[in-house]
């Protein structure tokens, strides 16, 4: 059966769905997104990705095009018309077709940006066998632009990066730039060092995880330390273990790194206690 699909105030059937050729986010790049993901049919961290979607609308003076409760709306709407029980909900949102090619941006005003969201479905999302068994990364230099903190739609090399990781026989690549890891390729990266949680401060160097701000949240409720600052991969390499954040994955182990396994090449404690109580609390507080 054909998805419904949101675009531009209609509900469609996804192939009915389309988008101007001039669109700014096929011709520029020129647009942000949000990936929100469903479980038992209700939203988790909704308020968090809204909260970065306008914080990213805004660094790009994009307009936003209808307001946190519409947005809401529409992602319940998909979610109940795709009776999706787990999954995700990805949402984008570009500058619109100003009518033709230009580098220039459109007068502020002069041009609608488009809407565009739709569901994927993902039975068991939260049952992901690789928690069991954990990741296996690679490192690959990042060679991003400079303002990794707005999430916008330039996904090109995180998706060479996902290519090299599979080619080497791994799950993903950690990007490093100066001798220090940045993040994953969608994913921010930790370390963990005698029961200590290392992950990199948040600055323009990287996405400022919707995920990572919970889970950090719940680790210091937990009585867990926490250091924010940057490591190299050397320095992962020798860690008690290590594990990533996404809206997708939620937590998930890492266990070797460039080939040197972590610990005993299992998920550690934390990784798995920090993925149990980010579920735990992320579906008490869904939408």
């Amino acid at each position: 059966m054909s998805r419904t699909v949101y675009v531009n105030g209609a509900y469609l059937a996804e192939e009915r769905a389309a988008v101007s050729v001039f669109d700014r986010g096929f011709l520029m790049a020129d647009g942000v997104y949000e990936v929100t993901s469903v479980l038992g049919g209700r939203l988790i961290d909704f308020g968090g990705h809204m909260a970065r979607l306008r914080r990213s609308l805004d660094a790009l003076e994009i307009e936003a095009p209808v307001d946190d409760d519409e947005l809401l709306a529409i992602h319940r709407e998909l979610v109940a018309r795709n009776a999706i029980e787990d999954g995700l909900v990805y949402l984008q949102v570009t500058r619109g077709n100003p009518g033709d090619r230009d580098f220039a941006y459109p007068a502020p005003g002069t041009t609608r940006p488009t809407l565009v969201l739709f569901t994927q479905d993902k039975p068991g999302l939260a049952d992901n066998p690789a928690a069991r068994t954990g990741w296996k990364v690679i490192s690959i230099p990042d060679i991003r632009w400079g303002r990794r903190d707005i999430k916008t739609v330039q996904l090109l090399y995180p998706s060479m990066g996902k290519m090299m990781a599979k080619r080497a026989g791994a799950d993903d690549a950690w990007m490093v730039e100066d001798g220090f890891v940045t993040e994953g390729t969608s994913n921010n990266a930790y370390i963990v060092r005698g029961g200590r949680i290392i992950t990199r401060q948040l600055s323009p160097d990287i996405l400022h995880g919707i995920t990572r701000a919970a889970v950090l949240r719940f680790a210091r409720e937990a009585q867990m330390e926490v250091e924010e600052r940057p490591f190299s991969i050397e320095e992962a390499q020798g860690a008690d273990e290590a594990f990533v954040t996404s809206a997708s994955a939620f937590v998930m182990p890492v266990v070797e790194i460039d080939g040197v396994r972590l610990g005993d090449g299992a998920p550690g404690p934390v990784a798995r206690r920090l993925r149990e109580i980010y579920l735990e609390e992320s579906r008490r507080a869904a939408l």
